[in-house]
């Protein structure tokens, strides 16, 4: 599967931009914010992918970040929603709004999106409430911020989530851990605290 691609960017539209990498161009669907970020034709640039495959369509999704191509998938995964709602979500909200907005179940913030109906965003948020914590990029969840990949405390996270902790409850419970011991604590005992913190 393309996961990335990186090249100049030679045209682009209202929701989508054509990626010249080495004399193919790949034509990829894009959010409002990546369109953006990606700059002016002529630029260098970078988009994180992800291919869809349909009885009669393939298409190639494009993101400036790799936590908003994790935040659409997760979003395609809610039924009733595809990759042109998605996108909208996306281009209506930042990643900080839409963590929010499901850690608080505001349904009406989900609901600014375009072709996004009240009923329809009422599952988005209940069914993503859960699982917003544990997504990279943007900001914290009820004020939980993101770990860096690969530091001890995502893999503290990552450790009480295999123990059976919902990704938002094992967030918040390492970071009241590392509150306690500092920023120098190792994941022993990251997992140690939060077991604490999280049973409590």
């Amino acid at each position: 599967m393309i996961a990335k691609l990186t090249g100049t960017l030679d045209d682009f539209g209202a929701d989508w931009a054509i990626v010249d990498v080495q004399g193919v161009g790949y034509l990829v669907h894009c959010s409002a914010r990546t369109l953006e970020a990606l700059g002016a034709r002529g630029d260098s640039a970078t988009v994180f992918t992800d291919l869809q495959v349909s009885e009669n369509d393939m298409r190639l999704l494009g993101f400036a970040e790799a936590s908003e191509r994790d935040w659409f998938r997760l979003l395609t995964q809610v039924q009733g929603v595809g990759s042109k709602v998605a996108l909208a979500i996306l281009s209506a909200l930042n990643l900080d709004e839409l963590r929010d907005a499901c850690a608080a179940q505001d349904a009406a913030m989900v609901s600014r999106a375009q072709g996004v109906g009240p009923k329809l965003a009422g599952r988005i948020v209940n069914e993503l409430k859960d699982k917003a914590g544990a997504l990279p990029g943007g900001g914290g969840i009820a004020g939980v911020a993101a770990s860096p990949a690969g530091s001890a405390s995502a893999d503290a996270v990552s450790a009480l989530q295999n123990l059976g902790f919902k990704p938002a409850v094992a967030a918040q419970a390492v970071a009241r851990a590392q509150e306690e011991l500092g920023d120098g604590a190792g994941e022993s005992d990251l997992i140690r605290v939060a077991l604490k913190k999280a049973a409590g």
